[in-house]
């Protein structure tokens, strides 16, 4: 049974697919950020004590790409917003331990910090919003 999500305000569908698209737009972005800056990365990755950091640097990239497109197109959005998450829950406190990091980086740290928190936030609702039928999606999904 596909339940599909309605809104009460006018116009609220095409506010949700706004949502979306930046939503998803800037995550693909980051992702392609980790491509076009992998050596760079690789080394922050790297100093943070990741094992394997230019493997892990790959494939968040991937995960971001895949879950930002995902997103923006409402294509398998279960798995989309949950590679988004997983990337954000895991990424934010090993990369951006603010607390741990010398003072003159500790407010650069927290932002990004924040940052990721909050898209953390905005993942785990598209997550939440899944399993029923997107608005102005390409429609594939898991469920």
């Amino acid at each position: 049974m596909t339940v599909s999500l309605q809104f009460a305000a006018p116009g609220s569908d095409i506010a949700f697919l706004v949502a979306r698209v930046l939503f998803g737009a800037v995550v693909a972005f980051m992702g392609l950020n980790h491509f076009m800056n992998v050596d760079q990365m690789t080394g922050y990755a790297e100093m943070k004590g990741l094992p394997a950091p230019r493997f892990g640097v790959v494939f968040s990239g991937g995960m971001l790409v895949f879950g930002g497109l995902g997103i923006a197109a409402g294509v398998f959005p279960a798995l989309a917003a949950g590679a988004i998450a997983v990337f954000l829950l895991v990424g934010t406190p090993l990369f951006h331990d603010f607390w741990a990091v010398p003072e003159d980086q500790q407010q650069s740290e927290m932002t990004n910090f924040l940052k990721n928190t909050v898209m953390f936030g905005g993942a785990l609702v598209f997550l939440a919003l899944s399993s029923v039928s997107w608005p102005y999606a390409v429609g594939v999904s898991l469920f």
